[in-house]
């Protein structure tokens, strides 16, 4: 098993693998070219989202500046709006709905550590110095109709369903189910929406 298939699959696996670092370096420089366009350079805009992302439907917008980790587990449906400074930390799959709102400053991790440290570094190299530290991951999938509000922080493994709000400022650790508006810090579900 490569140490991308292993990080596909939720297993501990090696960041500083060689496949795996020059398909981050790819997206960091395609993110860079990106985030450096002229706002109305539609056509390059798309050109690199093309290259970058996994999938995407139609009618995706992302504000620039936008950052990614690998690019190509992040998958869009249709009529997306991504606004400026959102970080998406695509380790694994983040499946994203039709109609999505996402807020400035949103963050979407699916990448998470051991909390030992010895199981997140290992032994020390003779020079003293250590290796990658050892990751694994877990999907974020969000559902259609979805809006999620500024400086909202989703945590690996969530499952958002369809039409949910998710009031600006939250920290997203448990899975919501359709038709919420959840907020806060755990996020917690504070009403119906219908």
């Amino acid at each position: 098993m490569t140490e991308r298939e292993k990080m596909l699959a939720g297993e501990l696996y090696d960041c500083g693998d060689e496949e795996l670092l020059t398909q981050w370096h790819k997206a960091k420089n395609l993110m860079r070219d990106y985030n450096r366009l002229d706002s109305d350079n539609l056509a390059e805009k798309d050109r690199i989202l093309t290259e970058l992302l996994g999938g995407r439907g139609k009618n995706l917008w992302i504000t620039a500046p936008f950052y990614v980790d690998y690019g190509n587990n992040i998958y869009f449906g249709n009529n997306c709006e991504v606004n400026m400074n959102c970080t998406f930390l695509d380790d694994n799959r983040i499946v994203i709905g039709d109609n999505a709102l996402i807020a400035p400053n949103v963050q979407i991790y699916t990448a998470f550590h051991p909390t030992n440290a010895a199981d997140r570094f290992g032994p020390c190299n003779p020079d003293g110095s250590f290796s990658f530290c050892k990751t694994q991951t877990a999907p974020v999938i969000i559902g259609n109709n979805v809006w999620i509000g500024g400086g909202s922080v989703l945590l690996p493994g969530v499952h958002i369903g369809n039409n949910v709000v998710i009031g600006a400022g939250s920290v997203v650790t448990k899975d919501l189910p359709d038709n919420v508006i959840a907020c806060g810090n755990p996020c917690r579900i504070i009403r119906q929406n219908t």
